[in-house]
Order: structure tokens, then sequence, then C-alpha cells
């Protein structure tokens, strides 16, 4: 029986107390969470995962790293270390978009090797067996889109992403109003390209019923995948966009009813004084399912430097009631990101997660922050780095600068201000003198 309809009969079970202990939260309040729809808990896992992961409403803020070869880029051990990588910087999950190699083989290694719940989009590799097998992807028939998605369940994928809202409705819609950049998202262009070849609506869609038996046997979370997303700013928010999140809201329902765990997957390239508005609609239109974001990007002219870019959206959109914030590395757009830049990436993925969840009240995030302050203050190096969401690079600056055994750094030397003043007031009684210096000073207008 599913996390949902366990939670529907009232029970609290041992997911759910792991998801509870780890949120400082009741169990009650994730058990409630679960059968509203509003919290998604990974349970199908293997390999070294040691503990399900929930995402959703009143949870912190959860981070995703993209890992994965390319058809150009085929290297296991280079994948297996961005694996490591985006665990020991701090990322929650890993999907795995690997098109190149054998994809059986890559798959299996990165779960078997993973300490995090791992995510697949099965429609990557129906593309990768058809050319191997010397047919084109759209000779595929209807059935082997849902046995690709049985297949990752079968092998321990936490959930996968299924383009179910790419239809000949929201297709039309696109064609009538036009885009700057069409269609960015693989899995949604491969989908349109076996429509047209086939004159069929999307077998994801239409088979619909027969992926939620799937999801229902293994527990597996269905991120309902946003194939028409918008791939540049001059696009977002558009009507082809919204169409396809309408349909996925009237999935999520259908989901639910079958008892089937449902995340919904966001934008894209978004303005930021849309991301709120975008936010509001996936939680009215989806009926509050968990959303799960890529960025997004707040402009489109600064490739090399994307990480920032969504790092920016994603603080907006976490804010605003996002959930799950999926990475985005310095070379999106560009290429297959190595090892060092799936770090940058994950940084700053949950530099953004952690600024949301200080405006939304989290007491440790805060008292996380009060904490490096107070060593700030202190001068203390040791504990400041210790507390830093990349310690690594706090070590590495002191290093290069002699620093290692001195309590400044090169930026002010003895001018800092927080040491001066420290052996100020060690010598003169500074609040003393700052009450003396107050009785002489105007009373403020107020």
């Amino acid at each position: 029986m599913t996390q949902i309809l366990k939670a529907r009969k009232g029970e609290i079970t041992k997911e759910m107390k792991a998801v509870a202990d780890y949120e400082k939260l009741p169990p009650e309040f994730i058990r409630d969470g679960v059968a509203a729809g509003q919290i998604v808990i990974t349970t199908n896992f293997r390999g070294r995962v040691k503990r399900p992961l929930g995402i959703g409403a009143g949870l912190k803020i959860k981070v995703n790293a993209n890992i994965g070869t390319s058809p150009n880029r085929i290297d296991i051990k280079e994948e297996l270390k961005k694996l490591e990588v985006a665990f020991t910087s701090g990322a929650d999950t890993v999907m795995d978009l690997s098109t190149g190699g054998d994809l059986d083989e890559i798959r299996f290694e990165i779960i078997k090797n993973s300490p995090l719940p791992v995510g697949t989009v099965p429609v990557y590799q129906l593309a990768k067996d058809a050319k191997k097998r010397k047919k084109s992807f759209v000779e595929l028939n209807e059935d082997d889109f849902i046995d690709a998605v049985e297949k990752h369940a079968k092998d321990g994928v936490a959930f996968v992403t299924v383009h179910c809202g790419v239809t000949i409705q929201s297709i039309e819609r696109l064609k009538k109003e036009g885009r700057v950049l069409d269609i960015v998202s693989r899995g949604g262009v491969l989908l349109l390209e076996w429509m047209l070849y086939n004159h069929k609506d999307n077998p994801l869609y239409t088979h619909f019923d027969s992926l939620l038996d799937i999801a229902k046997k293994y527990d597996l979370i269905l991120s309902l995948g946003d194939g028409l997303r918008p791939g540049c700013i001059a696009d977002a928010t558009d009507r082809s966009q919204i169409q396809e999140l309408v349909i996925l809201g009237e999935l999520t329902q259908r989901a639910w009813d079958k008892g089937v765990q449902v995340m919904i997957e966001g934008p894209g390239h978004v303005p930021l004084n849309q991301i709120e508005a975008n936010v509001l609609l996936e939680k009215e239109l989806c009926h509050g399912a968990p959303f799960y974001v890529l960025g997004p990007l707040v402009t489109d002219i600064a490739p090399g430097y994307d990480h920032i870019t969504s790092a920016i959206g994603g603080a907006i959109a976490a804010m605003a009631g996002a959930d799950f914030l999926c990475y985005v590395t310095p070379s999106e757009h560009l290429s297959l990101p190595d090892p060092k830049e799936v770090k940058e990436g994950v940084i700053a993925a949950r530099i953004a997660a952690h600024a949301a969840n200080i405006a939304k009240g989290f007491p440790d995030a805060f008292e996380k922050d009060r904490k490096i302050s107070m060593y700030r203050k202190k001068l203390d190096w040791d504990n400041q780095i210790k507390l830093a969401i990349d310690p690594i690079k706090i070590k590495e600056a002191r290093t290069k600068n002699n620093l290692e055994k001195k309590d400044i750094c090169t930026m002010c030397g003895d001018f800092c201000a927080i040491k001066r003043f420290i052996q100020n007031d060690k010598e003169k009684d500074f609040y003393k003198l700052f009450k003396q210096l107050h009785n002489y000073l105007p009373l403020s207008s107020e």
C-alpha cells in the first residue's frame, strides 16, 4: 500500500516518522501532508540510500542535481565522481539524465553507488534504445513507453519525469500562439515527433492509468514534467505553458484518486516579476502538489553564469512556495558539466534554498546564520569553516593567503572593523562611551 493510502487511513509509517525526525516536525504533520498530496516521500530506492526524503509544503526546500552522460561524453567513472560531489556538496537527490552509452549499466551503477534517491527520465532510454535497434523513435509502440517506466521503477528509481501534458490540445495552443524558442524540453520534443508521425495523442497521457498502476505498485513518485516549459524569458508564462499546467492539474487529481504520489515540474526561464505568479498558478491549478522548478533562470544573457541566474530565481520561487529546486550549473546551455561545475551548481541552489528557508521562518536556518555571525565576531575561523555552506572554499582562500594561523583576512588586515572594536572594547569599555555619547546627541525627530 502506498504512503498516500496509508496516510488516509490515519497510519504514521516508519517513512513518515523518519521524515518527521529529519524535519523536526510532528509525525502527524507529515502524515496529513502526505494524505493531502502536498508532501511526497521517496520510498522506492536502493543503493546506499539510508532514509526516505520528504518534499513539499511545510518542509525545508530540497535540491536536486542532474548528472548523466551525453552521446559526446560517455564516462561512467566521471558520472560516479559527479554523484559523489553532488552528495558531499549537499544535494538531496540526483537525476540520471544519461543519453549516451549503455544506459542500463550507467543507471545500475548510479543507483548502486548513490547515497541519495535517484530520479530518471525513461523516455531518454526509449530514444537511445530505438537507435541501438536501428529503429526510429517514432516507430515505437505505445506499450514501449509504459514498459520503460516500469523498467526504471524495478531498478529502484525513486521518481520519474513523465511528460504527460504534451498533448494535442497543448501543442495546438503552442502552434496558434507561436514562440521564440518553441520546445526546449528533450522529452517534450521527442513526444511531439512521435505524435506527429503516428497521428496519435501522447501515449503517456492516453495510457495514464497504466502509469498509475505502475506507480502504485512500486510507490513510485510521478514527476509530471513540463515539456512545454519556456526556454527563454520571451516565452515565459504563455498560453501553451499554462495549458500544459491545467492538464497536469487534472492528472494530479487522477493520480491522487488512485493513491499515487505526484510532483509537478515547473519553468524554466521566468523574469523576476512573474516568478511568484507562476508558483501560485501551479499551487492553484495542481491543488497544492509539490512544485519542482528548474531554476527558474531570470535572464538569458548569462551563459557560463547560469548557476547564478537560476539561484536568484530559485530563491524567489522557493520563498513563494516552490518545494524542490533543480540546480543549474555554469555550463548550462554550453556543455555537459564536469564535477567542479556540479559542485558550483549544487552550492548555488543550496544558497537559494537556505535563503528561502530563512524567509519562510525555519528556526534552524536562521540559527545557523546567527551562529556563524557570532563566530565571525569572535574571529573564530575554525567554527566559521564548519558552518559555512562550502568549507573547502574558505580553507583554500586562507591557505592561499597564508592566513591559517591568523585572525584576519587580506581584505582589511589590521583595519578589520570587528577586530578593532573588540580590541578597543577591552581597553576602553566602548559601551560606556556609547552611553555617554548618547547624552550629547540631539533627540530624534520622532
